[in-house]
């Protein structure tokens, strides 16, 4: 392997670390956003990745991740949603609540 190719992976690498990265923290201030909006408490105030697939979008081929969360309602239990980025855009977003639309 060329150290031209091992440049390039690496650099690969640490774009899709950095892209993961942020597209967790925009996940997670989603999620806290919402939480409080819907008076729910966001528990451990942190998403999960779950799935990771590729989606063709109007700009191109796009990452798209399913995080999952937990959450509270009325500090009693603990519930599970969850949110869909495709990029860095919201696709989905659901607490699992029948209330929800």
């Amino acid at each position: 392997m060329s150290a031209v190719t091992t440049l390039l992976l690496l650099a690969a690498i640490i774009w899709f670390w950095l892209d993961s990265a942020r597209a967790r923290e925009i996940a997670t201030g989603i999620c806290d956003a919402a939480c409080k909006q819907r008076d729910v408490q966001f528990l451990d105030q942190t998403v999960a990745l779950r799935k990771i697939g590729l989606r063709w979008t109007r700009n191109g081929i796009r990452f798209r991740r399913v995080f999952r969360f937990d959450f509270s309602e009325e500090g009693a239990g603990r519930r599970s949603g969850h949110i869909v980025l495709v990029g860095i855009q919201m696709e989905e977003f659901s607490l699992g609540l029948a209330s929800e639309e």
